[in-house]
């Protein structure tokens, strides 16, 4: 997986994740709190989508096959895509079971100290885990606010990571929250309000990152500033003079597929046609690195017939 897949941060999220699963579940043990159990089954799923990530990063590095001749970069995809399932299932509508059922039969918490305590702690571990997931993102996302960067990032691993340290310190937070209200009223129904909000911010966060995966799973175009890129590289202004059109298509994160209809001179000879188409895929490799397939096809532009909708290349 490339830096810009966020290994340094999937590996950290894991390794926080795991401390803080084993940590909630011996404080549900001791204190029987709806909000622990459902936390240390929501760490215990971000560190298996951890786990996800990071093996949909390896097989995404196999080499193309005949039966794959473009190769598996949208492995990432698939298993972003299977972690937002994930989340949705085992964290958010477990939550929300637990919630429910803790509203209906409320019990008293008893050894408080252990819910506080470990709440405490495992803020501190995702907050250093988000941190970190921050500080990679930052390094690649230039320019674009938050939201922007998660909806148009290539690479699913660290709008995944970011958006599941969110929903896990907000989740954090209501916890603690419902936890020290129920301690406070010795009422146990707020510990399940409690869990019943962490089951619907997980699933809301699910729905956010179903929705952005699946469209990277259906093909997503190259991103506007590495369009024009390809543009300005295809022409040179004697051979090849205009391009008629383009479609751009990520096969990965890191590798992207160019297939442009591409107008040249008339008078060019095919020998000079195929050395201009040549050298614009070696300029296009050059402006745009990650285009590494690229099928250009020469046209002689007419723009009377492309105005009428007759021209091939229109």
């Amino acid at each position: 997986m490339s830096a810009s897949g966020g290994t340094k941060a999937i590996v950290a999220a894991l390794a926080a994740n795991l401390a803080i699963a084993v940590a909630k579940f011996v404080a549900f043990v001791f204190s029987g709190s709806s909000s622990m159990l459902a936390e240390s089954v929501h760490s215990l799923a971000d560190s298996g989508n951890q786990g996800l990530l990071l093996l949909g990063g390896k097989k995404a590095q196999r080499e193309a096959t005949p039966q794959h001749p473009f190769g598996y970069g949208r492995e990432r995809y698939i298993y972003a895509f299977l972690v937002s399932i994930v989340l949705f299932t085992v964290g958010g509508m477990f939550a929300i079971y637990e919630g429910y059922e803790k509203i209906h039969d409320p019990h008293e918490i008893t050894h408080w100290y252990w819910p506080v305590g470990v709440l405490i702690f495992a803020i501190i571990a995702e907050t250093f885990s988000f941190r970190t997931a921050i500080k990679e993102s930052n390094a690649i996302r230039g320019s674009l606010t938050w939201g922007q960067f998660i909806k148009r990032a290539k690479a699913p691993e660290l709008p995944v990571v970011l958006l599941e340290d969110l929903g896990a310190l907000v989740g954090l937070v209501l916890a603690l929250a419902g936890v020290s209200i129920a301690l406070v009223t010795g009422n146990g129904v707020w510990d399940g309000i409690g869990t019943l909000c962490i089951g619907i911010l997980l699933i809301i966060i699910a729905i956010v990152l179903a929705a952005e995966t699946k469209s990277l799973l259906l093909g997503e175009a190259a991103g506007t500033e590495d369009v024009e890129k390809i543009q300005a590289a295809v022409v040179d202004g004697e051979v090849v003079t205009a391009v008629i059109h383009m479609r751009t298509l990520h096969l990965g994160p890191e590798e992207l597929l160019v297939a442009a209809k591409i107008a040249v001179q008339s008078d060019g000879t095919a020998t000079e046609v195929a050395h201009a188409i040549n050298a614009a895929e070696a300029r296009i490799r050059e402006a745009v690195p990650i285009a590494r397939v690229i099928y250009l096809e020469p046209d002689i532009y007419n723009a009377d017939a492309a105005a009428k909708g007759t021209n091939p290349g229109h």
